[in-house]
């Protein structure tokens, strides 16, 4: 593990903060858009309000963005010839965990979603009382991308490029 430059983990981390985010919101969006268009055959008035969990789908793929943003910075502050071996590669290893961490979340924080918001639009066509309690545990699922975001913080704190 040594012997692959800091640098490519560090990328490859910023990388997986973006890229798996996004498709955890395609995929998110992908579940919760095809049951939202078939219920709204069935309930036409459903199409607007259940839009709520399409952007709910679309903050996971922000989180990884913003993640990414935060991550290259660190990156992009070092030069390959400072600082210690040991320092490239504990920064190198701290973004390359930070941002997988962040888009392996923000992948399942987007299967949450739409699963969630695909039962969400369904169960809002047959009875109309419940939108508000299915969207609250809407709200929670996409609190796991928001941790993961927080976590992936936390781990590159002190991962900053010599």
């Amino acid at each position: 593990m040594t012997g692959i430059d800091p640098y490519s983990y560090a990328s490859f981390g910023v990388a997986m903060s973006i890229g798996l985010s996004t498709i955890g919101a395609a995929w998110g969006i992908l579940l919760t858009g095809s049951s939202l268009l078939g219920a709204a055959v069935k309930a036409p008035r459903i199409s607007s309000k259940n839009l709520i969990s399409i952007i709910f789908c679309e903050a996971v793929a922000i989180y990884g963005v913003i993640m990414s943003i935060i991550l290259i910075n660190k990156f992009s502050a070092g030069s390959p010839d400072s600082g210690t071996q040991a320092q490239r590669m504990f920064s190198g290893f701290s973004l390359f965990w930070a941002g997988l961490t962040v888009g392996l979340s923000n992948l399942f924080c987007g299967v949450c979603v739409g699963i969630v918001g695909s039962a969400c639009a369904l169960a809002d066509a047959q009875k109309a009382e419940l939108f508000v309690k299915i969207l609250i545990v809407e709200i929670f699922g996409s609190a796991l991308g928001l941790f993961g975001v927080i976590v992936g913080i936390i781990q590159s704190t002190d991962g900053r490029m010599p």
